[in-house]
């Protein structure tokens, strides 16, 4: 690879980073609001979007600034989370290390299933769409467990979870935004795949 090409696929890279931060953001106001204080959220896609073509340094990246967009909206910054904002007050860290590090991890996590369907023959759309459907999945496993974990004893959910138990608290409070966003990240995140391919991006 020449000088010229390494700068221009540097670029690319760097403008397709950029991209997808404006499109965390934009997705950041238009959330679907759901019962329980959640709401369905696409963010996980450009997530996907950035580990085919970065792998897992666009991964963490990507996966970082959807964490902090999360983190702020607690505080009414590029939107508003009323979950977020009731549950911040207790403990600022772990709402932090909830809403952040679980979103880095959700990153590296959908890197590594992305690195092992590179080496599989399954056409592009489908393993687009896998780590699309796992990067979804993923979020909501590592967001749900981390938010029980912390939190699961405050006042906000104490009472629901004592009434429901962990695992029906869980399937209650996200099975059709769940069920929508797995759905919605593997069509798109396929689709991307095939974009970013015909853009010899990846």
């Amino acid at each position: 690879m020449t000088n010229t090409t390494t700068r221009r696929t540097k670029i690319a890279r760097m403008t397709l980073l950029a991209m997808l931060v404006a499109v965390l953001i934009v997705l950041a106001f238009v959330n679907i609001p759901m019962p329980m204080g959640l709401s369905i959220t696409f963010n996980m896609i450009p997530v996907a979007i950035a580990v085919m073509a970065m792998g897992m340094s666009g991964g963490l990246i990507i996966g970082g600034a959807f964490g902090l967009i999360s983190f702020l909206q607690c505080f009414g910054i590029f939107g508003f989370s009323a979950l977020g904002a009731a549950l911040v007050n207790y403990n600022p860290f772990l709402m932090f290390v909830q809403r952040f590090v679980s979103r880095v991890l959700v990153g590296a996590l959908a890197a590594v299933v992305w690195s092992a369907l590179k080496q599989t023959s399954l056409p592009l759309y489908i393993r687009g769409a896998v780590t699309g459907f796992c990067a979804a999945l993923f979020n909501t496993l590592l967001f749900m467990s981390l938010l029980v974990m912390f939190f699961g004893s405050t006042d906000n959910l104490a009472g629901s979870i004592a009434e429901k138990g962990v695992i029906m608290y869980i399937i209650t409070s996200v099975g059709i935004n769940a069920v929508v966003e797995m759905i919605v990240a593997a069509v798109v995140t396929g689709a991307a795949g095939v974009a970013l391919k015909k853009a010899r991006m990846i």
